[in-house]
């Protein structure tokens, strides 16, 4: 709290004007029998008389009762004061909310701002584009209110801005904190495309709050009247810039927003003020993965890879801006955002950044090579955000049964680039423990390892399995994608290269690639997602078709002639028993 006091403070000076004698803080406020104590109360005149604003200030991690609590304090602080205060300013430095306070008429309206100094009107609206050279226009104006521009903010205040807005939506428990999840990132969606419409200096964003005017002697019902409206009107410039933006983006999100007008202005104030196109790159990104990586350790752990584990598996890669990458069970995208980030550390070394070789380099890397399949069409969706958030191409991230025939994946998606014999590199992580069922996928059948033999004499009968475990399916699924001398890293539970009834899958993991390189991880090393299971990460190279032919023959020579020895052994075993051990001569005799 002390933080948001002290920075308040400054902005009081720097932004508003406010001269620091006029600026008191820790204020007693006497409220019938008690005193308290305001924060900050900035006065009208040099002797510090006349109260003219009331400011609350409030940890960032508040929750959103808190906050309503803070507005019904700092309003009982103006009520209290004599003279002629006429503001309140709630502030957790994430969220801040104003209020005009007419005290002869008991009315508190919400307003966009509170005024600058030596400002009479305020504005409708605070954030326009450009703001900071209309503001040297409006200084020339002593009547005007000075707009703002969107401001770039750090890592960390982004991230506890996701989190209350998320918070604000779930609210403990009265929305799913997944369709809470959801929700939010389409209204971030909505943040990013509204800074991206083209608009002349001057003109405000739509996501924000605007200012209705308030008429002369307005009662209560006129005043809930005209906030209902000021609410109403925001959630339709909102849902028009979600439309606006489906329309252009329409494999990002396909439903509506299920948000009530109030709950989307609750998490408006939450993101009205920052611009999410120009902040860092690198900070944003960061921050929607730690807030997606607390979320996603909940209920839906199994969809996230520790970012440690994936930046090692990245690392090991030589992948280079000309090479497709896949991942065939993407989550939230985590493998193929660190696989761009290491082409634009790459873009680094060769090109400036402030070059358009620069931008270009990693960009199309990001548009053109980057794929993803995700079965969860909300996980997807998810990942497409993520993506977006670090201005990579997310067109190439499709919600799709990722254990489809290529055809098929193609057709579900319009995407023709899903196809076998085309990816450079595979990174992933598939899902453990489920089974696909033949009763209910039929594709089952298509797979050589959805197949079991049923005549171990012939190796060439056999038959379609009842079920397969999803992971060994998604072995033989890579291997299809990959092209030849393509290289697979691929998490796998222990159990496949240990337990003696999956000889079977480690035969054809070694007809078909070369084992590169095995790397166990510790029991832990998953533990942060909820899950326990022993994994290891195989590095695979893909052969081609003479040489996995050549490696089978060479096994099955090798296993017929295991047999012929084995066979000879026996015989000869049973020979010298034969000689050492004659039956008597009498034995069949009565």
């Amino acid at each position: 709290k002390e933080k948001v006091q002290a920075e308040t403070f400054i902005k009081l000076v720097l932004l508003y004007n406010y001269r620091v004698e006029r600026i008191k803080q820790f204020t007693n406020v006497t409220m019938g029998a008690s005193t308290k104590e305001a924060d900050i109360i900035v006065y009208n005149d040099d002797t510090c008389t006349k109260p003219h604003i009331v400011i609350e200030c409030k940890n960032e991690t508040i929750s959103e009762l808190e906050f309503l609590q803070a507005i019904n304090q700092a309003s009982a602080y103006a009520y209290a004061l004599s003279g002629t205060i006429k503001y309140i300013w709630i502030t957790t430095k994430s969220k801040n909310e104003y209020f005009l306070i007419d005290k002869d008429n008991n009315i508190k309206q919400s307003i966009p701002d509170i005024p600058q100094f030596g400002i009479n009107k305020i504005q409708k609206y605070k954030y326009v584009y450009g703001g900071r050279e209309q503001n040297q226009e409006a200084k020339k104006d002593k009547i005007k209110q000075q707009f703002f521009e969107l401001e770039t903010i750090s890592e960390k205040d982004l991230i506890n801005r996701f989190k209350q807005a998320h918070n604000s939506l779930w609210e403990g428990g009265k929305l799913d904190p997944s369709e809470a999840f959801d929700e939010l990132d389409k209204l971030i969606f909505c943040k990013i495309w509204d800074e991206k419409i083209p608009r002349q200096k001057g003109e405000p964003y739509n996501f924000q709050i605007f200012k209705e005017p308030l008429p002369k002697n307005a009662t209560k019902e006129q005043l809930l009247d005209i906030e209902n409206k000021q609410t109403n009107d925001l959630f339709n410039r909102i849902i028009t810039l979600y439309n606006q933006g489906k329309k252009e983006d329409p494999e990002v999100f396909k439903d509506n927003i299920r948000l009530s007008p109030q709950k989307v202005k609750t998490v408006v104030t939450y993101l009205e003020s920052i611009n999410l196109n120009i902040t860092d790159l690198d900070s944003k990104g960061k921050a929607f993965e730690t807030f997606m990586g607390s979320y996603f350790r909940g209920d839906f752990g199994q969809f996230f890879t520790p970012r440690n584990i994936v930046k090692f598996i990245v690392n090991s890669l030589p992948i280079d801006y000309k090479d497709k990458v896949l991942d065939t069970s993407c989550g939230s995208g985590g493998f193929l955002l660190y696989a761009l980030n290491k082409i634009r550390l790459k873009a680094d070394v060769f090109y400036k950044k402030d070059e358009i070789k620069h931008y270009k380099y990693w960009h199309d890397f990001a548009s053109n090579n980057l794929f993803g399949i995700e079965i969860s069409e909300k996980i997807a969706r998810t990942a497409k955000m993520n993506m977006i958030l670090h201005e990579a191409g997310h067109t190439n991230v499709i919600s799709s049964d990722g254990l489809l025939q290529d055809i098929e994946i193609q057709k579900n998606s319009g995407n023709k680039e899903f196809k076998y014999n085309h990816f450079d590199y595979i990174i992933t992580n598939p899902p453990f423990g489920s089974n696909v069922k033949q009763s209910e996928k039929p594709y089952l059948e298509n797979y050589i390892l959805g197949h079991k033999n049923i005549n171990w004499l012939d190796p060439s009968k056999n038959e379609c399995r009842d079920n397969q475990s999803t992971e060994i399916l998604f072995i033989e699924q890579c291997y299809n994608f990959l092209k030849v001398g393509g290289i697979l890293a691929i998490v796998l539970p222990d159990g496949i290269l240990t337990n003696s009834s999956l000889q079977y899958v480690r035969n054809n993991i070694e007809n078909w690639f070369r084992i590169i390189a095995i790397v166990s991880m510790p029991q832990t090393a998953f533990s942060p997602t909820g899950a326990g299971v022993k994994s290891s990460v195989m590095f695979l190279r893909k052969w081609n078709i003479q040489t996995t032919d050549k490696y089978k023959l060479i096994k099955q020579t090798l296993q017929e002639q295991i047999k012929k020895e084995s066979c000879l052994k026996r015989k000869n075993r049973v020979s010298a028993r034969s000689i050492e051990q004659p039956y008597p001569r009498d034995a069949f005799s009565n």
